[in-house]
């Protein structure tokens, strides 16, 4: 359940949106100026999503519910009226982090609060044509330790493009790298979410083919136009193998800034999909 002002309009009837998820975790709020940084160059509106897990709030109604502190290990109570106090103060937090990033360009943003399951929340309210900004992980993990399973669920499921964003070294040279395959569609999904990427970055793109995949001159011609770039500053490479560390491998030789992949990919529908999102230190769009 949403809780939202009734005289404001269900987002979902809204389309070319920045949606946000945002869980007080130094990463989220990370994904928030990445988030804001896109809607600042698009013009779209930024919605941030604050979902109340309901999990947590019924584990807390436990007489035998503990937490442990991440950094301090000390195991405490778990009560029910501690969580919903915590909730309320990172909703809060959330509210004025977002007012204050999205002022800076003076954009329009309103956030949304939920109590729920953070995967169906999110997905009630993104819609196939927004794009959904998020942490590769949340507040209970390490930046870069795995793949948050929120992060993984909404990746498989969103009928729109996923940002997972990570906060990587900056690379003066670097390229965006977008994948292809044989799905025509896909591929074209993919061409212009990468577009889109380098019309504000103004970086160049390596395409990266499977194995048994080939690109002509006049696709490649129709590619580069695609994506607004001189042929110049469009280079192509072949996959030997889809195992995460080559992939991983070239990614760095190509000094990939992001990588931009359709969900229906060959990379995604490997059984190592979730080790090589793990193994990149970079941000990755998934497209439909």
């Amino acid at each position: 359940m949403t809780d939202r002002p009734a005289d404001q309009a269900d987002p979902r009837t809204t389309t070319g949106r920045v949606l946000v998820l945002l869980d007080g975790s130094r990463m989220s709020y990370a994904a928030l100026q990445a988030a804001v940084g896109i809607a600042a160059n698009t013009g779209a509106d930024v919605l941030g999503v604050f979902v109340e897990e309901l999990n947590q709030l019924r584990s807390a109604g436990y007489g035998f519910a503990r937490e442990v502190g991440g950094s301090s290990g000390i195991s405490r109570p778990l009560a029910a009226g501690d969580v919903e106090q915590r909730m309320q103060r990172l909703a809060s937090e959330a509210r004025r982090a977002l007012a204050g990033a999205v002022a800076s360009y003076g954009g329009r943003q309103s956030l949304s609060v939920a109590r729920g399951h953070v995967i169906d929340e999110v997905l009630a309210l993104a819609g196939p044509q927004d794009l959904l900004v998020l942490g590769r992980v949340g507040w209970s993990s390490e930046p870069g330790a795995r793949l948050g399973s929120t992060a993984k669920g909404l990746v498989r499921r969103s009928r729109g493009r996923v940002l997972l964003w990570c906060e990587s070294r900056a690379e003066p040279l670097g390229r965006v790298v977008v994948f292809l395959n044989d799905h025509h569609g896909a591929n074209g999904r993919a061409v212009q979410a990468t577009a889109e990427v380098v019309r504000h970055s103004h970086r160049p793109v390596t395409l990266l083919l499977g194995a048994d995949s080939t690109v002509s001159a006049d696709d490649l011609k129709g590619v580069a136009q695609d994506l607004g770039i001189q042929e110049s500053e469009l280079r192509v490479r072949s996959l030997p193998s889809t195992d995460p560390a080559v992939v991983a491998g070239i990614l760095r030789q190509e000094r990939a800034v992001e990588l931009v992949l359709s969900r229906e990919c060959t990379l995604l529908q490997e059984p190592g999909a979730e080790r090589l999102l793990v193994a990149l230190n970079l941000p990755v769009t998934v497209t439909p």
